[in-house]
């Protein structure tokens, strides 16, 4: 199958962004290259009206060392946009001219209404949303935009001039940050929302965010929470955090907030604009959570130039969880029809145990993936390939889950064989107390239903559950000899054992 180089470069109000990524025919993509430069081309443009030639210059460099990177890389098509800061600029047309001359490709300046878009084609192929009402946001340097949608149907397109720069410059000269000052930038971008919406009033399930301000909430609260996650895309902030983060960020000087953990010390003087920002749009729309979405208007940017060059664009039709885990289960090889027969099990006795242990419905969700990718670490080799399992889960993106979730999936598959959890295991230790219970839980389950299906040849038709005092007998249907599923199952039933405290017992009907 031939393979393309594609690169995506934002020009924004704050860094210019530059992504490489290699196109294959159906119209997936793997980032090759992602390279930032800080620029500030909307430093004091508020108050100027015009780029500042430092700003202009920085951003000369910065596309020089693009055009290397792209032409080393051998890229064959390049899809430039320039937003905010360029747009409003007295000087930005010329500024454009030349960024193009030095990159050798056209950049075109774009609307707040494309910005939108481009968020939103991000966002759609990075979330599964399913049946929620909610709005995908971008705050940038210059500005911010938002779409409102329901499920994969995009309902309205927003652009406001609420960038994180230009607010800083307006509202927030001092250091520490004055009273007076955070009361006027609180109430121009309520006011900003109450003309943008007409007085509407708009709820949404989440926001999901994306641009630094979002990423550097993202890392600021996973620090806050000692989450050890190996990204922030997909992680779920609460309102209350932002709260808290914003409050304990005012009180502290420019210098303060470099030291704050998570928090790039490039982003340390207009962080509070972004989270104010953040916490506005969560009043306004009512939204308890906002999700993190690393990528944003430059994967946009990949989208449609896929689209442009003739390449089947994924993103028309969002996949489900599913369909995701189902093709990383393929992509590593796995023995599907006995991926299949385990997560038929393990659900069946998932399903008997949720209303007397209490099981939570998203846990089914981690069961089934977990039980389909367990053995995708043979794809590395047999042994020890519960943990390459654990592995490659942890560093899969998987379509429709959080930081969190992948975590719990990679540990439950990490456990369906081999040593229970132990204290030395320090992956396990990390966890939250209430996590470590569903890793073991959910875990013993899967470990017991691998063990179900020893020979790999799908015999077990039907598993139900009776409870009697602290045996729970797990009642079999087959229509021929299972004797060695049962030993396997008697092998492996040591974590379900003890996690649910309950001696296994195995009947055959």
């Amino acid at each position: 199958m031939r393979k393309s180089r594609i690169a995506a470069i934002d020009i924004g109000s704050n860094s210019i962004r530059c992504i490489i990524a290699e196109v294959s025919g159906d119209g997936k993509f793997k980032i090759m290259d992602d390279e930032k430069a800080t620029v500030r081309l909307g430093e004091k443009l508020s108050i100027t009206g015009a780029i500042s030639a430092d700003a202009s210059n920085r951003a000369i460099e910065a596309i020089r060392r693009f055009r290397k990177l792209v032409t080393g890389l051998n890229v064959e098509a390049v899809e430039a946009v320039a937003t905010s800061a360029v747009r409003t600029a007295t000087n930005g047309r010329e500024l454009v001219a030349k960024l193009s001359e030095e990159l050798g490709h056209e950049i075109k300046v774009i609307s707040g209404e494309e910005e939108a878009e481009l968020t939103a084609a991000s966002a759609l192929s990075n979330f599964d949303m399913y049946g929620k009402r909610y709005a995908m946001v971008d705050i940038g340097g210059g500005s911010v935009e938002i779409v409102t949608a329901y499920g994969n149907h995009v309902e309205e397109f927003y652009s406001l001039d609420l960038g994180a720069v230009v607010l800083t410059d307006r509202f927030l000269p001092s250091d520490p940050i004055a009273e007076n000052e955070l009361r006027k930038l609180q109430r121009h971008i309520r006011e900003g929302l109450k003309r943008t919406f007409a007085g509407k009033r708009v709820s949404v399930d989440s926001l999901i965010g994306s641009g630094g301000t979002l990423t550097a909430l993202g890392c600021m609260a996973m620090q806050m929470r000692k989450d050890n996650y190996v990204s922030i895309h997909g992680y779920e902030v609460l309102h209350s955090e932002v709260v808290h983060l914003l409050a304990m960020l005012i009180h502290k000087d420019l210098k303060g907030r470099r030291t704050v953990p998570g928090l790039n010390q490039d982003r340390a003087d207009i962080i509070v604009a972004g989270l104010v920002v953040i916490d506005e749009l969560m009043s306004f729309f009512d939204a308890n959570r906002v999700l993190v979405n690393e990528r944003g208007i430059r994967e946009g940017l990949l989208i449609k130039a896929i689209k442009r060059l003739g390449f089947a664009a994924g993103s028309d039709n969002p996949h489900t969880w599913k369909d995701a885990v189902k093709e990383f289960a393929r992509s590593c090889h796995i023995d599907e029809p006995h991926a299949t027969q385990v997560a038929r099990l393990a659900l069946s006795v998932f399903d008997a145990l949720e209303l007397p242990f209490g099981l939570k419905k998203p846990e089914r969700k981690l069961l089934e993936a977990s039980a389909i990718l367990h053995d995708c670490g043979y794809f590395i080799s047999y042994g020890s390939h519960h943990k390459h399992s654990y592995h490659l889960i942890r560093h899969a993106e998987l379509f429709g889950f959080t930081p969190r979730e992948r975590e719990l999936i990679a540990q439950i598959a990490r456990y369906h064989r081999k040593s229970l959890p132990k204290r030395k295991h320090e992956a396990y230790l990390t966890l939250k107390e209430k996590d470590q219970e569903t890793v073991a839980r959910l875990g013993g389950i899967l470990r017991l239903a691998d063990g179900l299906d020893r020979r790999r040849s799908g015999l077990i038709k039907d598993v139900s559950c009776q409870f009697g005092g602290k045996t729970i007998t797990i009642r079999l249907t087959a229509s021929e000899d299972i004797s060695v599923e049962i030993f396997g199952a008697n092998a492996k039933k040591d974590l379900f054992e003890k996690a649910f405290g309950s001696t296994v017992a195995f009947a055959t009907s």
